[in-house]
């Protein structure tokens, strides 16, 4: 019998943890439209030509190879889908066509839905039909609210003149705006502190991270979350779409400020001039938000980029429900400068209709969503690399 000698190094067995695997995942991302991982052969192209890799990450190569291994928990502690701002270079360089842009994209809704402790964005992403009917259940919502509202005599239809805020008392609808937004605010709260348990459970950083550390980065977080600085990195050719989307959350951002923290100033009968701020900063985020909207219908419906070759059923959500919203605002506001009492108050129902589902489904789990989960995700990671660069270097008085 051959005998190990003394001298041999002794390799422990893999643990279970390093064996655990779901052979399903491939399956299961597809659910949420990732396009063709298992084709993929590592060549490495992609990483060649991507600008937000690097040596710390190596993706959307090492993406893949987790998801052709099925390693689930190495994914979800990955900030690396988050990295990703789907210029697409990646997938015009791939020489087998597995689309890994897309898989990026892909792999971002199931995480989200992993986020995700109420359920609802594994529906939003993986099936159309529920989709439609949460639609139709939050569209819903403000029309029974006014049915109430009237049924007991607390608002009242004024005929002879428009008085929307007799037909819809602007308290109570600002109260229901608050609670609402209130709701899944928490949800996406949840959801970002799910993330950053499976994001920071790193056995090798547990214990050297530091509160320091995660004070220290809070500015990478900011900066960040207002201005999405890290997509500049993806090369001239995306800085319009970097300026695009910044304007559109601005004009979302403001449009979002007046209903739930100033709803009382913003919806009233009083007809102000032209030069109030009340009109010229509700019309400034009106049209950002219309031209925003139109553009990304457009390109989706053109398919020439390829952010928009493969549209997903949640891709088309989120656009159509904005313009849904902007276009019945400035209808309302049409025919209440005409003066046609009963048109106005249907539009406005029409408005409240869209605007609910606008909040419950694009807030909490929607494409909104990754304004917390991105520049979550290179705060965390900021804060790895600190305490990384603690352990590398002992001693060095930049990482106190």
């Amino acid at each position: 019998m051959m005998q190990t000698s003394v001298l041999e190094p002794k390799v422990a067995p893999p643990s279970k943890e390093a064996l655990k695997v779901n052979p399903q995942l491939i399956n299961e991302l597809k659910q949420f439209g990732v396009v063709s991982p298992e084709i993929c052969y590592n060549c490495g192209l992609c990483v060649a030509v991507c600008g937000q890799s690097g040596a710390e990450h190596n993706f959307p190569r090492r993406t893949i190879r987790c998801v052709q291994l099925g390693l689930e928990e190495e994914l979800l502690s990955s900030v690396e889908p988050w990295l990703c701002y789907y210029c697409g270079d990646c997938t015009d360089s791939c020489p087998r066509e597995a689309e890994p842009a897309e898989m990026m994209m892909g792999i971002r809704r199931w995480l989200i839905a992993k986020y995700d402790y109420t359920g609802q964005a594994k529906h939003y992403y993986t099936s159309t039909k529920r989709l439609i009917l949460d639609t139709v259940f939050f569209a819903l919502l403000p029309v029974l609210g006014l049915f109430i509202l009237h049924y007991f005599g607390w608002a009242r239809i004024v005929s002879n003149e428009v008085r929307i805020n007799e037909f819809a008392p602007v308290m109570i609808i600002w109260i229901a705006a608050i609670i609402t937004g209130t709701i899944h605010a928490l949800i996406l709260l949840a959801g970002g502190y799910h993330m950053f348990k499976l994001v920071m459970n790193d056995d090798a950083l547990k214990d050297e991270i530091r509160i320091s550390d995660y004070l220290l980065e809070i500015k990478e977080f900011v900066a960040n979350f207002i201005t999405q600085k890290k997509w500049l990195a993806c090369g001239k050719k995306e800085a319009t779409r970097w300026l695009k989307h910044l304007i559109l959350v601005l004009g979302y951002a403001t449009m979002f400020i007046l209903i739930i923290g100033f709803l009382w100033w913003f919806q009233t009968d009083n007809i102000y001039p032209i030069t109030h701020p009340q009109r010229w900063i509700g019309y400034l985020a009106t049209i950002i938000l219309l031209f925003g909207t139109i553009d990304i219908i457009v390109g989706r419906l053109q398919k020439k980029d390829q952010i928009h070759r493969f549209s997903h059923h949640s891709d088309w959500a989120f656009p159509i429900i904005l313009f849904l919203v902007v276009v019945t605002g400035i209808l309302v506001h049409i025919l209440r400068y005409m003066a046609l009492p009963l048109p106005t108050y249907i539009m406005y129902t029409i408005h409240l209709m869209a605007s609910n589902v606008m909040l419950s489904t694009e807030v909490g789990v929607g494409k909104w969503s990754h304004l917390l989960y991105r520049p979550l995700a290179h705060y965390l990671d900021a804060v790895k690399e600190r305490a990384q660069k603690r352990i590398l270097v002992p001693g060095d008085p930049t990482q106190i």
